[in-house]
């Protein structure tokens, strides 16, 4: 199976075993305000985002562009790229062969800040664990094949997803609560999702 390494805030990439570095990106900055339709902080997500292999724009619930999802070089070296309005890599996707079956790691800056672990699958009912390096854990369960679950961090919930926000097809709603890591959750959606696209 193969696994996803998420390097979130760097553009170093893993190729064949090495890894080229280069500057830091600077932290992702919020998305602007919005007048309605969920503000700052509620994104739309397009299903299957690793298997398009295009470039796809993540909006806020105003419809402004956010963050972009460059697809083109998942063609190329199987990597997924999400770059925030400035052009900086907010989040790297890179394919490899998984050590642990169903584990996925996130990285920013070179070091790991979390660990996604599929803790249960069912047509009905999902659950996912988030272990975050030098913080409260999160916890992501509901109906995930749907899309339609929550984030909880310290039995507080600090994100939704649903699509209950968005009704264009195959497309589904992110809402996070202020003064989280905007850029960590979305990243952890899109690990989710693509450790679930082969689940029918």
């Amino acid at each position: 199976m193969l696994g996803v390494a998420v390097v979130a805030g760097t553009t170093a990439a893993v190729v064949g075993g090495a890894k080229s570095q280069a500057a830091p990106a600077a932290t992702p900055a919020a998305a602007p305000d919005a007048a309605a339709g969920g503000g700052a902080h509620r994104y739309q997500m397009r299903e299957k985002l690793a298997s398009i292999g295009d470039d796809f724009w993540i909006e806020n619930g105003a419809g402004q562009r956010v963050y972009k999802v460059d697809g083109k070089a998942l063609r190329v070296r199987d990597t997924l790229k999400l770059k925030d309005m400035q052009g900086n890599v907010v989040a790297e996707i890179q394919e490899k062969i998984a050590r642990i079956k169903d584990t996925m790691d996130i990285a920013r800056n070179g070091q790991k800040i979390a660990t996604v672990k599929q803790a249960l699958i069912t047509p009905l009912r999902g659950r996912f664990s988030v272990n975050v390096a030098g913080g409260a854990d999160m916890d992501v369960q509901g109906n995930i094949l749907a899309h339609d679950y929550k984030f909880e961090q310290g039995g507080r919930e600090i994100a939704e997803v649903s699509k209950k926000w968005f009704r264009i097809r195959d497309s589904y709603g992110v809402d996070i609560q202020p003064g989280q890591d905007d850029a960590l959750i979305l990243a952890v959606t899109v690990v989710i999702d693509q450790m679930t696209s082969d689940v029918v």
